[in-house]
């Protein structure tokens, strides 16, 4: 079970966003991504903030922030990070994203390259067209009426018959953190105000044929830019092969994945996210020759030492 965090608040264009501001040290801004919060960070924003100030917020729509109606765009979530640094006085930081999150990471480095110092996507959205038949279905007409269905207790309790059909649907079904925080997720659209704002978030990077949103035309502005992947073998949400198409067009890339995680391997594998994470944070990536354009590493409890030298 993750701690839990004072949120501080700022008003921003009238509505109040608030996040996690902990520790001392070079920044590092985590940006959750669906119907997620700096909840969904677990375990890693009290490790990080050991040697890092970590700023976590939960995006307008989520969480603990406002949810007003109108622009859910990535173009809308990137300017909101935007301003957050500004307002705390943060010229540029490594910016961590998963899943929506990613999408919008990557959104900033094309609005606001001089903010991003390193790019972290972690099952990220925006690079390909596949993802969950579950987040497709979001996008129909009718759907705000289903999703209350998903969240009711009722459906918790009588899930048995019917995980198969989940699976499929890119549910994990699999007992574990990615599960739980799924449930968790998806508990959330009871509210009708973080319904409405989930809609509109999937609305404006999916479609009923998958995600309408790609980052592929702006892949060369990645390229001064240190990047890691990181992706779950085990993904039912985004395919962790979309992260192919990243690595072969950006030479200073690396990527990770973790055979076994699914959507959340920052929950699902703690432990060695953590050390991943650290070690590339740490690292001098003046030099992009020595990035890692091979096969994508597989991450595994033997392959990672759990001390740092």
């Amino acid at each position: 079970m993750s701690a839990s965090y004072e949120l501080q608040s700022v008003e921003l264009h009238k509505d109040v966003l608030r996040y996690v501001d902990i520790g001392d040290g070079p920044p590092v801004i985590l940006v959750h991504g669906l119907l997620g919060s700096h909840k969904s960070w677990g375990p890693q924003i009290e490790r990080l903030s050991d040697r890092y100030r970590v700023i976590a917020p939960d995006l307008f729509g989520h969480g603990d922030s406002d949810k007003p109606s109108g622009d859910y765009s990535l173009s809308s979530h990137a300017a909101t990070i935007r301003d957050l640094m500004e307002y705390l006085n943060i010229d540029s930081a490594p910016l961590v994203g998963h899943s929506l999150g990613g999408g919008i990471v990557m959104q900033m480095t094309y609005l606001f390259p001089e903010r991003v110092d390193r790019l972290v996507l972690v099952s990220s959205g925006g690079l390909g067209p596949e993802v969950s038949l579950l987040l497709k279905a979001a996008t129909l007409p009718g759907s705000e009426l289903v999703l209350p269905m998903l969240a009711s207790d009722w459906f918790r309790r009588n899930t048995e018959g019917v995980l198969a059909r989940l699976g499929k649907w890119g549910v994990p079904v699999e007992p574990g953190p990615s599960m739980a925080e799924t449930w968790r997720s998806f508990r959330s659209v009871a509210d009708r105000s973080t319904r409405e704002a989930f809609l509109a978030s999937t609305r404006a990077v999916v479609g009923p044929r998958g995600q309408t949103v790609s980052a592929k035309q702006h892949f060369e502005k990645f390229e001064s830019i240190p990047s890691l992947l990181i992706w779950g073998g085990k993904d039912r949400m985004i395919p962790a092969k979309h992260a192919d198409n990243i690595r072969r067009e950006v030479p200073n890339s690396r990527v990770e994945i973790f055979p076994d995680a699914g959507h959340f391997p920052q929950l699902d594998e703690p432990d060695f996210f953590f050390r991943l994470l650290d070690e590339f944070l740490a690292a001098n990536h003046t030099d992009s020759s020595d990035a890692d354009t091979g096969a994508p590493t597989e991450i595994t409890p033997a392959a990672m030492p759990l001390q740092r030298p």
